[in-house]
């Protein structure tokens, strides 16, 4: 079951990797481990992240999105 995005809004980094020991499992958007994530991110492989606070960072759902697009593109390009 793919995880649902909110239409606008902010996400943690938990929910785009997922927590297999969340209760009930989050499933990840994608399939990458907190230290891949970050290095996409310092890269620019993966969206920048906006501080809210000193201990709450989020990514904006639309560079998700963004993200999901461009992936989805990349590989169809692939197999064509």
């Amino acid at each position: 079951m793919p995880n649902p995005l909110p239409e606008i809004g902010f996400i943690r980094l938990y929910q785009i990797i997922g927590d297999p020991k969340a209760t009930p499992p989050i499933p990840p958007i994608f399939p990458v481990g907190r230290s891949s994530w970050w290095a996409g991110v310092k890269s620019g492989r993966f969206p920048k992240p906006v501080k809210l606070g000193p201990k709450t960072t989020v990514w904006r759902v639309e560079d998700i999105r963004a993200l999901i697009e461009h992936t989805n593109t990349s590989v169809g390009d692939i197999h064509d």
